[in-house]
């Protein structure tokens, strides 16, 4: 049967800066790769990140290169051995998981055997900004049952302490997505624990966190850029409490479930992540944010205008996107 792929490039606004410690970003770049095959169809969605080494050009690219294989048929195992993870695999696995879904008429849940996704709370983001305006903005979501609070190393004690007042009844993450060196983290020990933080989100920058394996926080820490796929959990296991699973690190859905069931088997606690992204990117998170201890989904939250039928928040609860919209079989 005739299979084709397509690639493109997409763009979303966002409605506010997204300020993290690395930069600040107003725009969504994300490639979408649709795959058809007997009247079926299947799209994923990938987020090249700079940090990795990524860009629209470089994902569409990689694309591009494994096009032959897959339109000869190459299934997700296959996929896994001829491109590495990545945005550009996570883009075309998320699709051909669609692709099943409406061939086979079973839901990617269903393909999974798990239960479809229902509401969950997912952390809403609160970005680097002068204490007083963090302080606000926390207030602005004060009912939301989980924040992420965003830190760089100029004071972050008093970030994190203005959103806790602004907040004081929500569940906190602090991400300083590698911003702080050893001497930091030692003293924001007792800061964290004041402000009754629940998690620390991969403090230190990945290739300097080696120190970790002989520390013992008073916060669980997180890896993050520390942790891609399984293969690196002997490692961050030793280091970390915890993991952030993000489908772009792994490459798609088909090895972020390797990697929870390993993570698990490890005794190590989860969360589930995303970049700035559509609805597209997260629908099929939220098959391993079932399985974690924390989502933050809220990237499709920060677009001006998302795709249609695609998630929606309530007061810090985040709501599947609409029937049809992902992984479903039409009909």
């Amino acid at each position: 049967m005739h299979r084709t792929l397509d690639a493109r490039h997409d763009r979303f606004v966002l409605s506010h800066p997204f300020r993290i410690s690395r930069g600040v970003k107003t725009l969504a770049d994300v490639i979408t790769v649709t795959v058809r095959e007997g009247g079926a169809t299947g799209r994923g969605e990938g987020v090249p990140y700079q940090r990795y080494g990524e860009d629209i050009e470089s994902a569409l690219a990689a694309v591009e290169a494994v096009r032959e294989a897959v339109e000869a048929g190459a299934d997700r195992c296959r996929l896994l051995s001829i491109l590495p993870a990545g945005a550009a695999r996570n883009a075309i696995d998320c699709a051909l998981w669609e692709l099943e879904a409406q061939r086979s008429g079973r839901s990617v849940a269903s393909i999974i055997g798990a239960p479809p996704p229902e509401r969950m709370i997912s952390a809403l983001t609160i970005v680097i900004d002068a204490p007083d305006a963090m302080e606000l903005a926390a207030r602005r979501v004060a009912d939301a049952p989980l924040l992420k609070v965003k830190v760089d190393s100029n004071d972050p004690a008093a970030q994190v302490r203005a959103v806790r007042r602004g907040a004081p009844s929500a569940t906190l993450i602090v991400d300083p997505n590698e911003s702080w060196d050893q001497a930091l983290v030692e003293a924001m020990q007792p800061v964290l624990i004041e402000a009754a933080v629940a998690l620390l989100e991969q403090p230190l920058p990945a290739e300097a966190d080696e120190w970790l394996e002989n520390f013992e926080p008073a916060v669980p820490i997180c890896a993050d850029e520390a942790i891609h796929v399984a293969a690196d959990l002997p490692a961050v296991a030793r280091r970390y409490q915890a993991i952030n699973i993000k489908l772009d690190k792994t490459g798609g859905l088909t090895a972020a479930l390797e990697l929870v069931r390993a993570a698990r088997a490890s005794g190590l606690g989860v969360m589930t992540g995303c970049m700035v992204s559509s609805s597209l990117s997260i629908a099929p998170a939220l098959h391993i944010a079932r399985l974690s201890d924390f989502a933050d989904l809220d990237g499709p939250l920060w677009l001006r205008e998302d795709r249609p039928g695609g998630v929606t928040n309530e007061d810090g609860i985040l709501v599947p996107p609409k029937a049809g919209f992902w992984g479903t079989p039409c009909g």
